[in-house]
């Protein structure tokens, strides 16, 4: 019994060995990959040049003054770091500015958070990227709470004349917090086009966010060519909840809103392009990305400047290593991702 345990785990040691032995052959590169990992976390400066990016230009809206600034920042830093080859590829970009107004309030006495009356309620909200302004005046009308396009169809009637006020949720219940936004984007992208066919006067959406703050959340929005355009603004996960709360008890409660944004012409501008040539087969091309451009209501660090700057990375340190790609490696910072995909 002893010797044919003691066999036993001798031929398990003996698999084992040549287990290891055929991983570390199949496997050539792992110990140029741990180079690269221990030089990346030793000498990086990924956390760097994002600092400097969003220290020195901040969010970078397609068509903006600091936008163009951002393409010639990354330009300069990508050939202070000597790729093979860093270029422009021009684009002309949509140009939508926010403006200096985006206020809205609960018209009228109404209870606020506290429980006390209070006169014009505000409410924090802000455009949505690529929205018409609302009349100089404003906008004041009753609001109406919806959850679906369904539910606002079947209101026929009683929607026309109305602020529409999309409320659905984030479902927090996702594993994965994109399938949560994909389950409630639609109302932020198509709302004022649905708004618009019901004969309401503006939309009003609930921030795509989990989180409960008092910080609407800009994002795109579109219009179609046949549907009259309207003003369309995110409200704040707070004042959703209060809005929706008011309603119950208010159902014919008014607000108020003005916007001041506006689309101006487009505007040229591009995509900024580093490239290690490839030894061997230099036409063909792994490319690496992120999109360069931000919205601007933050200064764009995580969507998507660490992709950007990652991938600025990616190449300086096959740089620094003194490593030849057999491929060309190219490193797109592509423009005008947020509000319109030209780039």
């Amino acid at each position: 019994m002893k010797s044919t345990r003691r066999l036993s785990v001798i031929l398990f040691l003996l698999f084992t060995f040549s287990f290891l032995l055929t991983a570390q052959s199949s496997r050539p590169y792992d110990s140029l990959a741990l180079q690269i990992i221990k030089t990346g976390l030793g000498s990086g400066q990924s956390y760097e040049m994002l600092r400097e990016l969003c220290s020195t230009i901040g969010h970078r809206l397609s068509g903006s003054p600091q936008a163009a600034k951002a393409v010639e920042w990354a330009k300069a830093k990508m050939e202070s770091l000597q790729f093979d080859s860093v270029y422009l590829q021009k684009v002309m970009v949509p140009h939508w500015v926010r403006g200096d107004v985006e206020t809205s309030w609960v018209v009228g006495t109404s209870l606020g958070t506290n429980g006390h009356a209070k006169e014009n309620y505000p409410l924090s909200i802000c455009a949505l990227g690529g929205s018409i302004a609302t009349p100089e005046e404003g906008i004041t009308a009753e609001v109406l709470e919806v959850k679906t396009f369904e539910e606002l169809q079947a209101m026929g009637e009683q929607a026309k004349g109305k602020i529409i006020f999309f409320n659905r949720p984030m479902d927090k219940t996702k594993l994965q917090t994109f399938e949560a936004y994909g389950g409630a984007v639609n109302q932020r992208g198509s709302g004022a086009v649905e708004a618009a066919k019901v004969g309401g006067v503006g939309a009003l959406v609930r921030s795509m966010t989990t989180a409960l703050d008092d910080v609407p959340h800009t994002g795109s929005m579109h219009y179609a060519d046949s549907i009259p355009k309207m003003p369309t603004a995110a409200i704040s996960t707070v004042d959703a909840n209060y809005l929706s709360e008011l309603l119950k008890k208010q159902p014919h409660a008014k607000i108020y809103f003005k916007l001041t944004c506006e689309a101006l012409p487009d505007v040229e501008s591009a995509n900024v392009i580093g490239e290690l040539r490839g030894t061997e087969f230099p036409n063909e091309v792994i490319v690496i990305g992120g999109h360069f451009d931000s919205w601007d209501k933050g200064d764009g660090a995580h969507d998507d400047g660490t992709g950007s700057m990652q991938s600025i990375e990616a190449l300086r340190l096959l740089k620094e290593l003194g490593l030849k790609p057999k491929r060309t490696i190219r490193a797109v910072l592509f423009m005008n991702e947020e509000n319109g995909l030209r780039g």
